[in-house]
């Protein structure tokens, strides 16, 4: 089994190695980038957190900063033990949900997604044979639930290599920054931009997050 794993971490390496070469040949501005900063890591290190967790967690980052998410994190981890689970989380009065300090609007999402997860409307285990637009299809309809959550999802705790979130402002400024851009590149522009880097645009996007 240990050697499964290493096989599986040697192989995504080389093939995050390879494609650290390619994004430098059809655009040179990202050579500083990807010599200087943290090196993208998608795939090497299996997550710490379950699906849910994960899911749940994207859920109380939206639009708060890091360190708020975190505060709520910690306080949600204490009302369910210490372990964030869809059976403890279900346990869990509204008004209780509301005390960490949710939103009500964050509160009704992490209701409906444990609710899904509980009753197997959303069931995890078939993420990994599922295309990216099928999870995100998959996922999107539930409350509160926008694409920007799944494609990060779907970046940082799959591992996806192909996936582009245009509507992230970081990536969008790091994509300026490293091109010199005077004036904000738009979603569209982005969007154009990054075809050519099909098959590798979550590793384009850590670059820009990293150069904004």
């Amino acid at each position: 089994m240990a050697s499964s794993k290493t096989n599986l971490t040697g192989s995504r390496a080389k093939e995050l190695a390879a494609i650290k070469k390619e994004i430098t040949k059809i655009d040179r501005a990202f050579l500083p980038a990807i010599k200087s900063l943290e090196p993208c890591t998608f795939g090497l290190v299996k997550p710490k957190l379950s699906q849910y967790q994960s899911l749940i967690r994207a859920v109380i980052a939206q639009q708060v900063s890091t360190a708020a998410a975190r505060t709520i994190t910690g306080r949600l981890e204490a009302k369910c033990a210490g372990s964030i689970t869809a059976e403890r989380v279900g346990a869990l009065s509204l008004k209780q949900l509301q005390s960490v300090g949710l939103t009500g609007a964050k509160v009704r999402t992490i209701s409906e997604l444990t609710s899904a997860a509980l009753s197997g409307e959303i069931n995890f285990r078939k993420f990994a044979k599922m295309s990216d637009d099928e999870i995100i299809q998959e996922l999107v309809p539930l409350f509160g639930i926008g694409r920007w959550t799944v494609e990060m999802f779907l970046i940082f705790h799959l591992g996806r290599l192909d996936v582009w979130p245009i509507g992230d402002l970081a990536v969008r400024r790091g994509w300026d920054n490293l091109h010199g851009n005077s004036e904000p590149i738009k979603p569209k522009e982005i969007q154009r931009l990054g075809e050519q880097f099909i098959g590798m645009r979550s590793v384009v996007a850590w670059y820009c997050w990293r150069a904004s």
